[in-house]
């Protein structure tokens, strides 16, 4: 699963009994030559579908880590890209990667549930961070998400389709998520991540609640299941009201 560059063994242990926020300062240095940074594959499949949405003013990556989807951002946005993640050792990683071609970048240090932004922004994404957040936790995050949007702009995050029960995927994911909840039992402080928590239907209920219009859209790139449904979807979650100046129905013809 890593490779010669990744962390070692006994860093994980070390990274896994630590805070969340303290583990990713750890494990940052170290953190793209993992599995738990979002596939290229991934990236990609999501620019293109918003590619055919946009393009978009000001865009945000939402818990954005050593900065992977900051990419995605810079292809579809024209004002400004902006990376926001509470750990300083994963933000010190993505101030240090290339920069995109296209807006400039900036990088906030701050928690998602308490976001230091309002009617900042026409598109927030975010990869593979849900896992952090109990489901009690969503509907603070979404309306924090919302607040940061600007009227009519869009909060999009690809969701894959759940494993088959029985299938190697499921239990390979409910064995993790039961070795989290056991460790998180006997050890403080909790590190929060539940791949299993993270539910279609409570997110689409929570966003609606928090005054978003939600639409799925298939990610193709990302393949099909045998039965024909996509193995992953786009979320897309738009802030009612009409579109700001910055992200103009003009300005996306």
């Amino acid at each position: 699963m890593f490779s010669p560059e990744g962390p070692t063994l006994r860093e994980l242990a070390v990274q896994a009994l630590s805070s969340v926020e303290r583990g990713y300062d750890l494990l940052a240095p170290k953190f793209d030559h993992t599995p738990f940074r979002t596939p290229d594959v991934v990236l990609d499949a999501v620019a293109g579908v918003l590619r055919g949405t946009g393009p978009y003013g000001a865009g945000l990556d939402l818990c954005c880590g050593t900065g992977a989807g900051v990419g995605v951002l810079a292809e579809v946005c024209r004002e400004r890209v902006t990376g926001v993640d509470f750990s300083s050792g994963m933000l010190t990683v993505a101030r240090e990667r290339t920069r995109p071609a296209g807006p400039p970048v900036s990088w906030v240090r701050a928690d998602a549930r308490a976001l230091p932004f309002t009617s900042a922004f026409d598109l927030v994404v975010s990869f593979g961070a849900f896992g952090h957040f109990l489901p009690r936790e969503l509907p603070g995050l979404f309306t924090q998400v919302r607040s940061a949007l600007r009227p009519g702009g869009s909060f999009a995050f690809p969701v894959l389709a759940p494993p088959r029960p029985g299938s190697p995927g499921y239990w390979t994911l409910l064995g993790f998520d039961t070795a989290m909840r056991v460790r998180n039992a006997l050890w403080r402080p909790p590190f929060v991540m539940y791949y299993r928590a993270f539910r279609l239907g409570d997110v689409h209920r929570e966003l609606l609640r928090a005054g978003f219009e939600v639409e799925l859209r298939a990610l193709p790139g990302l393949g099909r299941r045998p039965h024909g449904s996509p193995r992953a979807r786009l979320v897309v979650a738009r802030a009612a009201g009409p579109v700001s100046p910055a992200g103009s129905s003009a300005d996306r013809r």
